[in-house]
């Protein structure tokens, strides 16, 4: 009985292990199933997302908004808005108060905040961006931290070439060269030509660096070198130190650079010239006008043109917001219809050539936003545009084999970029 049973149960058991070898290890009939073998199982490379980075945070899990500091708003506004506590607030603007004053954020700059993903986007990390080239971390984390990085940048060697066609003003717009070169550009030879009076024909070249980051221009370094032929008359600028700062010369290695600088805001037009005798605009009379107004729009920064001491800066119902510099026992100069007065700015303290000292406005006796430049020599007014002033130091004996050979180097640069072609109102490289 018990062998019975036995086979009953080794009957199936045989058949089971047939089939199994069969399956597995013989070789496969047609039509039926292929064995697979562990080993010949292939395994693709896995796929490793990289994170994504921003201002040097990682943001895969994060609601990253941007936007524009709006006028009037400040920092607070902003965090408050995407719930950050009052008291974090407080204590973020304590904390980089010696890094970065925030009531400094100003309207127009980018800002980015890093936000949870959660229907209220809680930040917990805001960047503002003062300048192209720096950016300033807050972050609110179990520590609370704040940081200014620097984009790295890159400067290029550029060159470009154009003839004036009708105005200084227009050829700009036409060319497409920034304002800040512009600037740079009137700055070296202010004294030499009159921008108010270019002709069609003059021609320039002009070799110079320009800042960039991550491939977008941010600014000019410097101009390395100048060809301007104004009237036929053809005129070189070449930057040089002699251990006190880059100055620029000409070809004999002449200053070009007065004690003052000839225009007190960036390159602008001339609405009124210093004049014996002109109808006044709100008076409604003829009288002297013993300055030279400079059009341009309410808040283009005012500078001064030399160093010297602040006489006076306030405000006079005719004059308006006004700022008046002592350069030495010569020269004097005056700022009128100032929009404000810049920070810090007042009787008794001393300011650099080019330091900002007020912005364009129309306080007191105007009529529309303007600068009013007065000069004074001696004690006595005088037309700005038409005074001489002595140069600056020329090149230095021990400094002329140096010069000269940053002369030759340069003026063999200027003279591979070409003109123009008739059509073409510019060259560039």
């Amino acid at each position: 009985m018990q062998k019975r049973w036995l086979g009953f149960f080794l009957i199936p058991l045989f058949i089971v292990t047939v089939v199994l070898v069969n399956r597995f290890y013989l070789v496969p009939t047609l039509g039926q199933p292929q064995a697979i073998s562990l080993d010949s199982i292939s395994i693709g490379p896995i796929q490793i997302k990289e994170p994504n980075f921003l201002y040097g945070m990682v943001v895969d899990n994060y609601t990253v908004i941007e936007d524009k500091i709006k006028r009037n708003e400040v920092l607070g506004d902003i965090l408050m808005e995407y719930h950050v506590p009052a008291n974090i607030i407080h204590q973020i603007s304590k904390l980089s108060r010696n890094i970065f004053d925030v009531r400094k954020i100003a309207a127009n700059k980018k800002y980015t905040l890093i936000c949870d993903q959660d229907s209220l986007k809680t930040a917990r990390a805001f960047v503002y961006e003062p300048n192209p080239t720096e950016y300033i971390v807050f972050r609110f984390e179990d520590t609370l931290w704040v940081d200014v990085c620097k984009r790295d940048v890159l400067i290029v060697e550029k060159s470009i070439a154009g003839e004036i066609k009708s105005n200084l003003s227009e050829t700009i717009e036409e060319l497409g060269i920034s304002h800040e070169l512009t600037n740079r550009f009137v700055d070296v030879f202010g004294w030499q030509v009159d921008f108010q009076r270019l002709q069609k024909g003059d021609k320039f070249k002009l070799i110079y660096e320009e800042a960039q980051v991550e491939g977008v221009p941010v600014g000019i370094k410097q101009i390395n070198g100048i060809y301007f032929e104004h009237f036929g008359t053809p005129y070189y600028a070449f930057p040089f130190d002699q251990g006190e700062g880059t100055d620029y010369f000409d070809e004999n290695g002449q200053s070009l650079r007065k004690a003052l600088l000839k225009y007190p805001i960036e390159f602008t037009r001339i609405s009124s010239r210093y004049t014996m005798s002109r109808f006044h605009p709100v008076q409604k009379r003829w009288k002297a006008h013993l300055g030279t107004d400079f059009a341009a729009p309410k808040g283009t920064p005012i500078r001064a043109v030399g160093d010297g001491l602040v006489q006076e800066a306030q405000y006079r119902s005719n004059n308006g917001n006004y700022v008046k510099i002592r350069h030495n026992g010569t020269y004097t100069t005056q700022y009128l219809h100032m929009s404000r007065i810049a920070d810090g700015v007042r009787a008794g303290t001393r300011v650099r050539q080019g330091q900002t000292i007020g912005y364009v406005g129309s306080t007191g006796l105007a009529t529309g936003p303007h600068l009013c430049y007065r000069f004074w020599r001696n004690g006595v007014q005088v037309d700005a545009l038409k005074v001489e002033l002595p140069p600056s130091q020329p090149v230095k004996k021990e400094f002329q084999e140096s010069f000269e050979s940053v002369k030759t180097e340069l003026t063999r640069k200027l003279e591979v970029i070409s003109f123009p072609v008739q059509s073409d109102p510019i060259a560039s490289l």
